[in-house]
């Protein structure tokens, strides 16, 4: 039976195709990050730790790109998300069990995956609150963020030779930390807020030639540093966020008292005139 011109209208039209640029991103971010994979089986372990950063540096720009060339699309988010998982979830994981994690055995392993996991976790969470959540905060630590957490630490290693039972803990735990910080509630500022189309001070150049510089004299230092100090930032502004909340309540719980303090008084007072009336 032929469709009516009013079914044939209501029917929703596919677009074939997608969007070419910003999917050129996301891919060379997927590469970046099979690479570090392949890199580090060869125990390669700078480049491998390179790669990651490099993919987070592509994954920023994809969405960049779609936002401003007006390109954005639902294949596109899903393609960003399956890249993320495994340029920010398999590829830190495995790099750094393939450099120290493998000499403690089953913790080791069992660290890498809790890693894995959280990243997947940490996507999925964001991929369903997407539109609902508050776009100036992340909830839990961003998977780029603790992917650089974790190549921050290998590349830092591997630059001056550090090796030995005590190297294994600490990259252990920070395995470990990163992962739990990504499913975790901890808020962290996400800087969405930014507009870099506005005007801004002529300082604000400098200040970038500075980080540039800085950032250029040790790289594995500095970026290491840089995303270690963020990732602690959340559970410090977390826990001055409640201390602030329970003073505002202690103070409201004060004010409530005083209030009914006052209203009983003033009872008492006109039962008394009342009285003496």
């Amino acid at each position: 039976m032929l469709l009516t011109m009013t079914e044939q209208q209501q029917k929703p039209h596919r677009h074939r195709g997608i969007y070419l640029l910003p999917n050129l991103f996301t891919t060379a971010a997927l590469f970046s990050g099979f690479y570090a994979i392949v890199a580090a089986m060869q125990n390669r372990f700078e480049p491998a730790a390179i790669a990651i950063f490099v993919a987070m540096l592509l994954d920023g720009l994809d969405g960049r790109v779609a936002r401003m060339t007006n390109t954005q699309s639902d294949f596109g988010a899903e393609y960003d998300s399956l890249s993320d998982m495994v340029s920010f979830g398999l590829a830190p994981a495995l790099v750094i069990y393939q450099w120290t994690l493998s000499e403690l055995g089953k913790a080791g392993w069992l660290a890498a995956f809790i890693y894995t996991a959280g990243a997947a976790l940490r996507l999925a969470r964001f991929n369903t609150q997407v539109g609902i959540a508050d776009k100036r905060y992340f909830q839990g630590l961003a998977s780029p963020a603790a992917a650089a957490i974790v190549a921050g630490l290998v590349w830092v290693g591997n630059d001056y030779g550090f090796e030995g039972k005590a190297i294994s803990l600490s990259a252990w735990a920070m395995t470990l930390l990163a992962g739990l910080l990504m499913v975790s509630n901890v808020r962290y500022h996400s800087f969405k807020g930014f507009n870099f189309k506005d005007r801004v001070p002529f300082v604000s150049i400098i200040l970038v030639m500075l980080v540039i510089v800085l950032v250029s004299y040790d790289p594995p230092v500095v970026l290491f540093t840089v995303f270690l100090l963020y990732a602690l930032s959340g559970p410090v502004w977390t826990l001055i966020l409640l201390r602030k909340r329970r003073a505002e309540r202690r103070g409201q719980n004060r004010g409530e008292l005083l209030r009914g303090r006052d209203a009983s008084e003033a009872e008492e007072k006109k039962s008394v005139d009342d009285f003496e009336k």
